[in-house]
């Protein structure tokens, strides 16, 4: 007797959703650290336009959003047009944020927003220990270096908000299962591209005169945007949103050891005592279960 073989579905079923996370965590600042490499040639809203459109581009040859948003109901879309809109602006703020303040800075504040939402779904007291070890390792992290200029943490703070929206609406994405949440993510990461195209597209413009640039633009849209949006998917269907917002604490930490080994951003003692408490942090955290 022949065993049926594995749908891909059941495949990426039965890796642990906390696997993804890991993926999308790692991945989520490698790729902008390379992409503060690009600044020196290319400006800030111009890399983060070249890192939607080439996952959008990624994004259509691999799920067809074209033929997804004509079958989407009115619903769907709306939800769609709400993420789309939030991944444009999310993006613009956090590349104008690297290309002012250290990248586990902008990491830290980033994950201020989220950790709000991870409080709404705590019942324990485990849980809460575990909030509060979080949110002290953000503060270390956020006072070591907030003699930076202010327009880069204004931008900062706004992409800490938008990634609390992104959160929101990519939970909504992936209600209905990941591969569904999928269809929905490359639908918006194409509308988005639009989105991002008249602030983007000029900044852009070296990058198609010099086919290097070009390469190390689609690089960091697949590694800042397929890569890490397919796995927050994967996860979120999976994961109670509490659950998911408090893992994003490792974020900061790992931006840190990313700046530091790509960007040479060594952190400071009291940015390591802040990076020990958010691991901490996490490691007590326990998942709840989803209602």
């Amino acid at each position: 007797m022949t065993a049926t073989p594995a749908t891909p579905a059941a495949i990426t079923h039965r890796i642990p959703p906390h696997a993804y996370f890991v993926v999308s965590a790692v991945f989520h600042y490698l790729g902008p650290s390379f992409a503060v490499l690009l600044f020196a040639a290319i400006e800030p809203l111009g890399v983060a336009w070249l890192r939607i459109a080439s996952a959008a581009i990624v994004f259509a040859f691999w799920r067809r959003p074209v033929r997804y948003l004509r079958k989407a109901t009115a619903r769907e879309r709306w939800l769609i047009v709400a993420m789309a809109a939030t991944l444009a602006a999310m993006n613009g703020c956090f590349y104008l944020a690297i290309a002012r303040l250290p990248l586990a800075t902008v990491g830290a504040i980033e994950f201020f927003g989220p950790i709000l939402l991870a409080a709404l779904g705590l019942r324990s007291q485990r849980n809460i220990v575990a909030l509060s070890l979080a949110v002290a390792g953000v503060w270390f992290l956020t006072d070591a270096r907030w003699l930076a200029e202010p327009v880069g943490y204004l931008y900062a703070f706004a992409n800490c908000a938008l990634f609390v929206l992104y959160i929101v609406l990519g939970h909504r994405l992936a209600a209905q299962g990941g591969a569904g949440g999928i269809e929905r993510l490359s639908a918006s990461m194409l509308v988005a591209s639009i989105f991002a195209l008249p602030v983007g597209i000029e900044q852009a413009m070296p990058a198609f005169t010099n086919p290097l640039l070009l390469a190390a633009g689609i690089g960091v849209g697949i590694s800042s945007s397929v890569i890490p949006y397919v796995c927050d998917q994967l996860a979120m269907a999976r994961l109670p949103r509490a659950t998911f917002a408090l893992m994003l604490a490792l974020l900061p930490a790992t931006a840190a050891v990313i700046g530091a080994i790509v960007l040479q951003q060594i952190p400071t003692s009291v940015e390591c005592a802040g990076l020990a408490l958010v691991i901490l942090g996490v490691a007590l955290h326990r998942a709840e279960t989803r209602r």
